[in-house]
């Protein structure tokens, strides 16, 4: 005879934090403790922290927390972003959803989050990790009046506009790497895509993904990703509240987004170029092209970046992927006149 999640969850509830024997359990729920085992698995992969101590049993340290529509509306600050909000418990990726619904007309600041996404994705067709109750994933519509070349300015846009927020809220020092990546001490927190529908060279709208990992654990990242990546529980030492987390990125991306329509994209440029942690660095940059090598010394007007090559030239670089660069002996990353 099987068990359901929710009847072994009713029976840990029951203790309010208090221990549960396994034998206790096995005998109420006339179960084995290897199917109890199974369905102590399947609550932690809904959120749950569950502790298990030999001869004790099993206790729920942490219950998930769920993101309401009412109380994220009761937080905001807003005038529109985030005034139409869908909330959702399991999706394929936010970017899908939201898509839909700005062909079908939904207006400017239309938000939709998820506990969880099944084929969430970032940049350059990578996956991103994104556990149910434990993250912040979501989508903002955007409908800019644009030219299709300024696209990267919203970019560079979306990354100054979480790193501003993140850091009023958690205090952490937080620095960008070109385009759009948040890190913390070199390891990611944070992910931007922007997924941009266009007609006759004009954007018609823009949907901005955003994945913030903010209350996962160690044990939520796979092993391949773990040394690289870091949530903003683990670098705080405390949990989020995710809701007050999305109020305070929607607010500042709606000032943010106001003052790039009122006064262009150069308050932009600075303020990201204030943030960044790869200008005036040797940097190799794989490009469709092939490798680049240099110092990256600014942003263009368009939101490229600007890399100075060993030969003194300029180079504008528009997508690649940035890493460390080692210059040759005798190069120390300042190119002589």
């Amino acid at each position: 005879m099987g068990i359901e999640a929710p009847t072994l969850l009713s029976l840990l509830e029951e203790k309010q934090g208090d221990f549960v024997s396994g034998e206790e359990i096995s005998q109420k729920l006339n179960v084995s403790r290897t199917a109890i085992w199974k369905q102590i698995r399947k609550l932690e992969a809904q959120g749950y922290t569950i502790e298990a101590v030999n001869r004790l049993g099993y206790r729920i340290l942490e219950r998930p927390s769920r993101i309401s529509p009412v109380e994220l509306s009761l937080k905001l600050k807003t005038h529109t972003f985030g005034r139409n909000v869908h909330v959702h418990e399991v999706v394929a990726s936010t970017q899908d959803v939201l898509r839909d619904l700005a062909e079908a007309g939904a207006p400017e600041g239309t938000l939709v989050v998820a506990e969880q996404q099944n084929r969430g994705r970032g940049r350059m067709g990578r996956s991103w990790v994104s556990p149910p109750g434990k993250g912040i994933w979501m989508s903002l519509l955007l409908r800019p009046n644009v030219p299709l070349l300024q696209t990267p300015q919203l970019t560079l846009l979306a990354a100054v506009a979480l790193n501003r927020a993140i850091e009023r809220v958690t205090g952490l020092d937080i620095g960008i790497k070109w385009p759009n990546d948040l890190l913390i001490d070199g390891r990611k927190i944070s992910g931007i895509l922007l997924e941009s529908a266009t007609e006759d060279e004009r954007i018609r709208y823009v949907v901005v993904g955003m994945g913030i990992s903010v209350n996962l654990e160690e044990t939520d990242y796979p092993e391949e990703v773990a040394a690289k990546a870091v949530s903003l529980r683990m670098a705080s030492g405390r949990v989020l509240d995710r809701i007050e987390l999305i109020a305070e990125i929607l607010k500042e991306f709606e000032e943010l987004y106001s003052v790039f329509n009122a006064s262009g994209f150069e308050p932009i440029r600075l303020l990201w170029e204030a943030r960044s942690i790869n200008l005036n660095k040797p940097t190799a940059l794989m490009t469709a092209g092939g490798r680049i090598e240099g110092i990256p010394r600014g942003i263009s007007e368009t939101g490229a970046l600007i890399v100075e090559t060993p030969d003194g030239g300029m180079q504008t670089v528009y997508s690649a992927e940035i890493n460390p660069w080692e210059p040759a002996a005798g190069q120390d990353g300042q190119q002589k006149a």
